[in-house]
């Protein structure tokens, strides 16, 4: 296991689109797992945040996530296979660009599908601060980041000016109808 440097904005690996994992259960798999999993921990240890980390910001560009909440979930091959009718703004940070805040617009609920470390694939529907979650870290594998979707007027903020403008319950708006829905709804049972 190793611990990596995150890939900071600039870097040419963040703007890739990053390849398909072809074999989930393999021993390459692994180390890219292992080093994603003690990166995210040591980050946090140091700076006290950090709830996931895509492949790309350790130098790897396959199409792998590892994300630490309630409970260790890795997510490989990830896709959003339906989104909700609502969206909701967030201000956005990112361990490749840790000083500053993004606000962007989410979809409230989605719908995933991945592969875990044995290659099965699963499906499941996420709200809130989890979709936002899950969001952020799948653009990282289309070579997508916070900083490309800006939205509303002064969408920037570096963190210190930030905490004094909003504070910690700044960070997520309520959820809004999605003015012109494209996708099918998710049940309204979450």
């Amino acid at each position: 296991m190793t611990i990596h440097r995150i890939r900071l904005l600039g870097d040419p690996i963040l703007r890739t689109k990053c390849e398909p994992i072809a074999k989930p259960g393999s021993a390459a798999v692994r180390v890219i797992l292992d080093d994603m999993r003690e990166t995210l921990r040591d980050w946090q240890s140091r700076f006290g945040t950090g709830r996931g980390i895509a492949a790309p910001q350790i130098g790897a560009p396959v199409r792998m996530v590892y994300i630490e909440m309630d409970q260790p979930w890795v997510l490989i091959n990830p896709e959003i296979i339906d989104i909700g009718n609502e969206d909701f703004e967030v201000w956005d940070d990112c361990f490749s660009f840790p000083n500053l805040l993004v606000r962007v617009s989410r979809a409230y609920r989605i719908r995933v599908r991945y592969q875990d470390l044995k290659g099965v694939w699963n499906e499941v529907e996420l709200e809130g601060d989890r979709a936002e979650l899950v969001q952020h870290e799948l653009d990282h594998l289309d070579g997508v980041l916070a900083v490309d979707r800006p939205s509303g007027l002064d969408p920037f903020c570096l963190r210190e000016e930030w905490h004094r403008q909003h504070g910690p319950g700044g960070r997520y708006g309520q959820p809004e109808s999605r003015s012109e829905s494209y996708a099918s709804p998710i049940s309204e049972s979450l």
